[in-house]
């Protein structure tokens, strides 16, 4: 695995797309912080509503009802945020040290290499982390591509969300899975952790992830960053790959770059070698307060809604992405 930049001729394109698709979903992370720990029988009733309202063309329906992956050789296309999967491997529900959430959403598919990574962690954090075990949330839908609710990215299989809650010692029932919610360790004035939830293993968690060569790229809140910033002592090296990201107060989000030799997907430049603790981590910090506390426009003033964006299909997405959407 490398994190050398792949260009190819819909590069620059693909990024300027994604960037936008990635700052809208994170303002709607901002206004909607808890959103990610829904419920199935809530998460069942956004996904109807967002059917009825797709044509039948739109790239989210096609990619978000896709039982199964695409039997093919594994290959990720496009862009974190604007691509597919082929030849996805599902993580498996239990492991010894890990959990997957949510079953019900089927999101536990990814490039092989992503999966590989997911189950190596977990195999070291109890030992190197002290942390018990992962749970698991959305890593990619079977075939990636845009999905029915929630993530602009985590399209093309090298994505996963880990929940910031240690794996209980027992296994979880299935409703337990689609019903428990992940912990909040951000602070109310969301500018630091909440000393009450957050705990060094955390940190010990997120430094063993970002030190995994694989690993491109660590999401995490803001305030999460604030944290490590401070707590991570002279060991700093590893401090640039974790990057403030709105939302990802209960669950960090890592990346691996493109697997070596898929030469359609889209990595995103490497992050610089500081450490990101200055004066970037105090300007995500100024736009997260301002967005939490902006104050609400009188009733009657809001003016007309936007109306909602085109849906995406096929023809917005890399060209192989058809063979995937139809590959039996």
């Amino acid at each position: 695995m490398t994190g050398r930049m792949r260009l190819n001729p819909f590069s620059g394109i693909v990024a300027r797309m994604a960037l936008r698709a990635t700052l809208g979903a994170a303002l709607l992370l901002v206004a909607t912080p808890a959103r990610a720990q829904q419920t199935e029988t809530e998460e069942m009733a956004r996904r109807a509503k967002v059917l009825s309202q797709l044509p039948h063309n739109a790239a989210k329906r096609i990619f978000g009802t896709a039982p199964g992956p695409a039997p093919l050789a594994a290959r990720a296309i496009g862009s974190f945020a604007r691509g597919c999967l082929a030849g996805a491997t599902a993580l498996p529900v239990d492991g010894e040290t890990w959990q997957v959430m949510r079953l019900s959403r089927n999101r536990m598919w990814g490039h092989p290499q992503l999966i590989a990574l997911v189950e190596r962690l977990a195999r070291r954090a109890p030992k190197e982390a002290g942390w018990p075990g992962l749970l698991v949330g959305d890593i990619s839908q079977p075939r990636g591509g845009p999905m029915l609710t929630g993530h602009a990215s985590h399209q093309i299989g090298l994505d996963a969300d880990l929940w910031l809650t240690p794996m209980p010692a027992r296994r979880l029932s299935r409703e337990e899975r689609e019903t428990m919610s992940a912990t909040n360790i951000v602070r109310p004035d969301w500018m630091d952790v909440d000393p009450a939830a957050y705990t060094p293993a955390h940190l010990a968690l997120i430094r063993l992830a970002a030190r995994e060569k694989a690993v491109a790229r660590i999401f995490v809140n803001p305030a999460i960053k604030v944290a490590l910033c401070r707590d991570a002592g002279t060991d700093r090296a590893w401090l640039s790959k974790v990057r403030p990201m709105w939302g990802h107060n209960y669950h960090f989000h890592i990346r691996i770059a493109c697997p070596a030799g898929d030469a359609s997907c889209v990595d995103q430049p490497l992050p610089a070698d500081e450490d990101g603790c200055g004066v970037e981590l105090q300007d995500w910090l100024k736009k997260q307060y301002a967005a939490m506390n902006r104050p609400k426009p009188p009733p009657g003033t809001q003016g007309k809604p936007k109306p909602p964006p085109k849906p995406w299909t096929l023809d917005d997405l890399p060209d192989e992405c058809r063979a995937i959407a139809v590959a039996k």
